[in-house]
């Protein structure tokens, strides 16, 4: 009898047992299908196309003239106003320039490109606005221009180079004095990056010595030395004879490539179509277009842009 009534009450036991190993199977199944769930969601959610994966790695680039809001970027130009006399040359310019991203600035003679771009550095003053610069308002009466300016690159139309200097002298001379560089860290980082311009053997030659463009891909090593985190460029093949273009235009896309932030004034239509993530149009002293580039250049959409594109592409 009593063995009976144990094996009775045992029963029970068993079947909550059970049951409670069932609800814990159950419990498992509803976790893995909300987890399948909430995967399938991410999956559906990604971006499907290369234009909406740039999107999102990158923040959408908006100007203030045009009724955007800025964004934190590398660089934030704020209606950037410059007068020279009655001339308006810079007339309430916006833009931003994000980390990484090449950006190509067109237009007729006298729509105030290169004003801008040597305002970006100020090596042009501005008469009134803010440009902001890795957060530092550089028109601040309290910051030091020549550090900030350290970290922009320049290439100018012509040169500039030293030319009592070899080019190793011209290329060292600045991070030894300015970043405090040891001789032989500055030689060894001027030979990498003549090495990669193809003019490691002309180290020790005079800028007499060399052609045109030449010099031109010297100037842009020379500035690469300093380390910056952007490279402005002011129609750096303009003074190149036609056959010496390409090689100074090389060297842009190979730095475009590898992630330079860059700011481009030039007139090479073809440099711009292949290498910009945004094309600006300007013209008396304004932005009138911004896009990328077969937006520009497929469908423009002001009488002014329409004309130039026509005068530079026919």
């Amino acid at each position: 009898m009593s063995t009976k009534k144990k094996k009775k009450s045992a029963q029970p036991e068993e079947v909550k047992k059970n049951q409670s190993a069932d609800m814990e199977k159950e419990e498992k199944n509803e976790k893995k299908d909300s987890s399948g769930s909430a995967a399938e969601a991410v999956v559906s959610s990604a971006p499907e196309t290369k234009e909406e994966r740039q999107k999102e790695l990158k923040p959408e680039i908006t100007v203030e003239a045009e009724g955007g809001t800025m964004s934190e970027s590398l660089i934030m130009v704020r209606n950037l106003e410059k007068h020279y006399g009655s001339l308006h040359a810079l007339d309430g310019v916006s833009m931003n320039i994000e980390k990484g991203e090449v950006v190509v600035i067109i237009g007729p003679s006298g729509s105030g490109k290169s004003t801008f771009l040597r305002s970006l550095n100020l090596l042009e003053m501005p008469t009134s606005g803010e440009i902001i610069f890795e957060g530092v308002n550089m028109l601040d009466k309290h910051v030091d221009i020549n550090v900030h300016r350290q970290k922009m690159g320049m290439v100018f139309q012509h040169f500039n180079l030293f030319p009592h200097m070899t080019i190793m002298k011209n290329i060292t001379i600045a991070p030894m004095k300015l970043l405090k560089m040891s001789k032989e860290e500055a030689e060894k980082k001027a030979h990498e990056l003549l090495k990669r311009v193809g003019l490691d053997d002309r180290a020790d030659a005079y800028p007499s010595q060399l052609s045109g463009g030449q010099k031109q891909r010297i100037a842009i090593v020379r500035a690469l030395c300093m380390q910056p985190d952007v490279m402005l460029f002011d129609e750096p093949t303009s003074a190149l004879d036609p056959e010496m273009v390409g090689e100074v235009l090389d060297v842009m896309k190979n730095l475009a490539r590898e992630g330079m932030t860059m700011a481009v004034v030039t007139h090479e239509m073809g440099f711009a179509k292949e290498v910009a993530d945004r094309v600006v149009f300007m013209a008396d002293g304004k932005i009138l277009e911004t896009g990328t580039p077969e937006e520009i250049f497929s469908n423009p959409k002001t009488d002014k842009a329409k004309q130039f594109l026509a005068s530079v592409l026919s």
